[in-house]
This record gives C-alpha cells, structure tokens and sequence, in this order.
C-alpha cells in the first residue's frame, strides 16, 4: 500500500471514530426517558394551540363586556423605550427568532416546566451577550414592580439550587429564561412580551396606557435552599402565608363553605399550560359572605400576586377586581394549620389565582415522591373571559381600527 493510502486510511479511521465518540456522547447527554418526556410536552401543547383561543369560563359561558379599552391615567411610555431598545440590540438572525406578529400563536406556546423537556423560542438570557442582557434586565425592570423585579431574580436562583443538586445541564441554569416580542412597540398599538421558562412565565400584553399581564407563573423548586450559592433564597412566602391567614380567619361555618377537599394529597393545579380554554365554575366561599375585614383579607392576597405588576398599573388592576370582590370566589384544599400544605384559588369573573403546594421533583433527596411538600410551590395568575395575553383588548382595538 502506497504512503498517501496509509495516510488516507488513518484519517478516515480517526474521522470515524471521533464521529462515532461525538454520537455516543450526545446520546449520554440527553436520556432517553428526558427525550420521551420532550415529545409529550410538545404533543400536549400542540393539542392546545389546535383549539381556537376562547378563554377560562364558567360552563354558563363567556360574560362580555367586562374589558372596554379605555385610558388609565399610567404613562406606558417608559416600557416601550425598554421595549425598543432590547429590539435594537438585536441582529438580524435574532430578530427572525424573537419577534412575532401580536396575534402570533407563540403567545399561547409556553410552559413551567424546564426547557429540557419543553422548547422554548425566542433568545435566552444564557445566549444574550452584555448588551442584550443588560436592555433585557432594563425592561423586565420597568414593566415589574421591584418586588416583582426580585421574584424573578429570585425563582431563577432556584434552578442553580437544581442543578447542584440534580446536574444535568441540560435542564437547569439561571439564564435558560426566553424572551419574545410580540408587535412593534407603540404608544397607541398593541404590543407585548413574553418571558418563559421553568417556573416562571410572564405574558405582557400593552394597549396605550393598558396593561394586561396574564398569564402569568410563578414558581420553584426548592422554597428555600438550605445549601449552595444561593444558600437562604426563599420565595413565593407572602403568597403561601397570606392564603393561609386567610382561612384561619374563617369561622367554622365559613371553613367549612370554602373547603372543596379537607385532604391534601395530589398535585391541585387545573389552570396551567395548556389552558386557556379551561372550563372551571366557581367554588368556596363567596366574597358577599365574607366580613369586612376578611375581605380586606382576601385583597391582600389577591394583591401579593398581581403586586408583581409595576405599581400604577397594579394599582388599576386591583381596583377593577375590588368592583367584583362579592363575586370572589375563595376555595381551599387540605388543612390550615401552621405549617399544613394545601392548595387555594381565588375566582371571579376577572381574575383567577391558584396556588398549590406540588409534589416533588427535584428535591427527592429530601422530600419523599408523590408527597405534596412546602418545598415545591406553583401559582398562576390568569385573566378569565377572554382576556389573556389582552385578546379581548386586542379584539376591540381590531375590530375598532382596522
């Protein structure tokens, strides 16, 4: 065998054992089980984008009118400058992948769970360079309230408690967090963004000086980190402590009408991904059979989620559900001690809130499986007839304009 030949040979020996190495490792790196998991997440939610939007309801139905465009007095003017300038820190192939049509489906295209086993698009955080993390940070800054703004921080902490604990790379870091555009921001055209990923979603959705930012999750896993970088971040606490004051504040009769379940004992969240159409009638007790000072109570916890919100436009939000606080619905499952687990949900014909103390998953080293724990916490805001992600705004502004 001539020189050349030898040489030739080696080569393709080297190229086919380094290919096949290259393929054994990428197959090592994503599980099978975790590529299963994948395609049932994308099947569930190509399930749902299949359904034409319609909205969480009641079985009687949709009740309209309850979200006229009007002015609210609250400059939008900062959100929007935030809003372009992260646009323009975009090239050319980011943009193709970021920004999106405001009636685009890819509102409707998100989940809580980790971008491991539910691909995202848009541009992440872990991929933005200084620039464009630095203008992303700027406008979740303006569009939240600080305590909004620290929550954030916060439930992405928790994903490097994960990984410490878990590994796998794939599923956990602190910046596998997507953003998307939705519309060119405007002062008098909707527009909007999205944040998605695991454990947390924000859809923001703005018309003038009107601000809808539904849905919205808020998460994590562990509560609290007893070890590693981020050792004592805590979160979602206001909002676990508030429902439960709540219901201890109920006489025995009034527990009694707000409790749908007395034993805790699976995942209770029914208003996630995938939801949008959820048909879901009122149960609990009634705001109108509240005292005065329960309702004050019920207020505050409406108020520690939709807080998150920048101030003036929470502001407005919380005053538009104070008009149906006797339609308020508060219902509760499991116990009310101090330290009891339990899921509650808050209904009216504006606003739905849930919040539920989850069975583990990436803390089985310390909380047994299949066990609600306080480790592991899912809440969801959500705006019921029709206006999530503002598209009954979005329908009026259409219908009015064009």
């Amino acid at each position: 065998m001539r020189p050349l030949q030898i040489i030739r040979k080696v080569v393709a020996t080297i190229l086919a054992i380094s290919s096949a190495a290259t393929i054994a490792y990428s197959q090592s790196q994503y599980p099978s089980n975790l590529l299963e998991q994948k395609g049932n997440f994308s099947a569930g939610a190509a399930r749902a984008l299949g359904q034409p939007f319609q909205g969480v309801t009641t079985s009687d139905g949709i009740i309209q009118g309850l979200f006229p465009v009007k002015s609210t007095g609250q400059q939008t003017t900062l959100i929007m400058e935030a809003a372009e300038r992260f646009l323009a820190t975009m090239s050319t192939a980011d943009l193709s992948r970021v920004h999106f049509a405001i009636s685009d489906p890819e509102w409707r295209d998100w989940s809580n769970v980790d971008v491991g086993i539910f691909p995202r698009r848009g541009i992440s955080l872990e991929e933005m360079n200084e620039d464009q993390k630095e203008s992303a940070w700027n406008l979740l800054a303006v569009a939240l309230s600080a305590e909004g703004l620290e929550q954030t921080q916060n439930i992405m902490k928790t994903e490097q408690t994960l990984f410490e604990v878990n590994g796998e790379p794939i599923r956990y870091g602190t910046e596998k967090y997507y953003i998307t555009m939705m519309g060119i921001p405007s002062p008098d055209n909707p527009w909007g963004f999205q944040l998605d990923g695991h454990h947390l979603v924000i859809n923001y959705f703005v018309l003038g000086d009107q601000v809808v930012m539904t849905p919205a999750f808020w998460g994590g896993e562990p509560v609290y980190a007893d070890a590693g970088m981020y050792l004592g971040n805590h979160i979602l606490q206001e909002e676990q402590n508030t429902g439960l004051r709540l219901m201890q504040s109920l006489d025995s009769g009034q527990r009694q009408r707000a409790t749908i379940e007395s034993s805790k004992v699976r995942n209770d969240q029914v208003a996630a991904a995938n939801q949008d159409n959820l048909v879901l009638d009122y149960e609990g007790i009634k705001g109108s059979d509240l005292n005065s000072q329960q309702r004050l109570q019920l207020l505050n916890v409406i108020r520690s989620f939709v807080g998150a919100l920048r101030e003036p436009h929470a502001e407005v939000t919380m005053e538009e559900i104070g008009q149906h606080i006797d339609d308020t619905y508060f219902a509760w499952v499991g116990e009310s001690k101090d330290d009891s687990v339990f899921y509650y949900r808050v209904h009216s014909p504006v606003i739905l809130i849930e919040f539920d103390h989850q069975g583990p998953v990436g803390t089985l080293h310390k909380n047994p499986a299949g066990v609600p724990t306080r480790d592991h916490i899912h809440t969801v805001v959500r705006t019921p007839n029709g206006n999530d992600y503002g598209k009954d705004l979005l329908a009026q502004h259409l219908a009015r304009d064009h």
